[in-house]
């Protein structure tokens, strides 16, 4: 079985994706709610992500295309410092917002004018977080030009990225989740619908 297939599966039965109505942080109705959060509290299974994640980095800009790893907490830091740790990169992340105390620094790690950053986070929605992580990055005078996420939802993140010349990859979509768990009876038809309708797909 394939990463993906088996990734999609184990998140339907650890119930890190759920089916049903949902709102997100966004204010926004959802069908489907996606929470990564849980994917550590299976070690073997969290590997096998992190190691699905840099065999893309890998094929698609390639381990020396970049000298840093950024991302923004929470769950994205997770996977980023274990990414960090395989690939042997040096580390930073991005605050949502200066600290008001100490440095009040919004980037922590140490920041090195013209470092080529690869930035990582866990799921791609509006865009929206990881555009406010780049145009920090690029305020410190760092290049980016690359985000990867495990699981897209395809409402928007790559429009918004792409029209600050950064390229979003992903490691896979809900629409491929939606379609693995439906051939394995795993999810109606009813449901899938609804998906395609909230992706504007139908």
């Amino acid at each position: 079985m394939d990463f993906v297939k088996e990734f999609a599966i184990f998140l339907q039965e650890s119930g890190a994706i759920k089916f049903g109505n949902f709102k997100l942080s966004s204010g926004k109705d959802s069908v489907y709610y996606i929470d990564l959060r849980l994917v550590p509290s299976y070690p073997h299974q969290f590997r096998k992500m992190v190691k699905a994640l840099q065999n893309l980095i890998s094929e698609k800009t390639g381990l020396d295309s970049f000298d840093c790893i950024a991302s923004v907490p929470t769950f994205g830091l997770v996977i980023a410092s274990a990414l960090s740790f395989e690939t042997i990169k040096p580390l930073i992340y991005i605050r949502q917002k200066p600290k008001d105390y100490g440095t009040g620094s919004v980037i922590e790690g140490k920041v090195s004018e013209s470092s080529r950053i690869l930035l990582i986070d866990d799921v791609g929605t509006t865009g929206l977080s990881l555009l406010n992580a780049i145009k920090a990055l690029k305020d410190a005078k760092m290049v980016v030009t690359t985000a990867f996420v495990i699981v897209n939802r395809f409402e928007g993140a790559r429009e918004l990225l792409a029209s600050h010349n950064v390229k979003l990859y992903e490691l896979t979509d809900v629409l491929t989740i939606s379609n693995i768990l439906y051939d394995a009876k795993l999810l109606d038809e009813q449901t899938l619908s609804r998906i395609k309708k909230q992706m504007s797909l139908v």
